[in-house]
């Protein structure tokens, strides 16, 4: 009978892929950083352990959208008191914090709970393409 591989501490080798959102699509390049956090791209993954690498994306600020989504996708959180629900259409957070969209896109494409808690940490999102040098390889988004 085989046996199902789970990876160990030790197994796992961490490294850092550099990602260049200019005039590219959020949600590809969501899904693709999304699948290197979880360390699905690697033949050691293990859904229940955090196997993946770093992800830095720069120039957040000039990511593209399809479609009508500029005008009508809206982000909403709610403080969870009466009259608390605040709404925030998507061309103002790219005016005003583009990092957080794309933080956002790929947040909610990983596991929820302390599992995802561990691998958004590995995520760098910066506005323009000044971000702190960690040697990143650059990763390819054709797919």
């Amino acid at each position: 009978m085989k046996k199902t591989y789970v990876a160990k501490r030790q197994d796992i080798k961490r490294s850092w892929y550099l990602v260049d959102a200019k005039d590219k699509v959020l949600g590809r390049i969501a899904v693709k950083a999304a699948v290197i956090l979880r360390g699905k791209h690697k033949a050691i993954f293990t859904p229940s352990i955090d196997t993946g690498d770093g992800v830095i994306v720069i120039n957040a600020s000039q990511v593209k959208v399809t479609g009508r989504k500029l005008k009508q996708k809206v982000y909403r959180r709610y403080s969870g008191y009466p009259g608390g629900l605040r709404e925030v259409g998507l061309e103002n957070m790219l005016n005003n914090k583009p990092a957080t969209v794309m933080k956002l896109a790929i947040r909610r494409m990983l596991p929820k709970g302390t599992l995802g808690n561990k691998m958004i940490k590995k995520l760098k999102v910066f506005a323009d393409s000044n971000y702190p040098k960690l040697n990143p390889a650059p990763l390819s988004l054709e797919v």
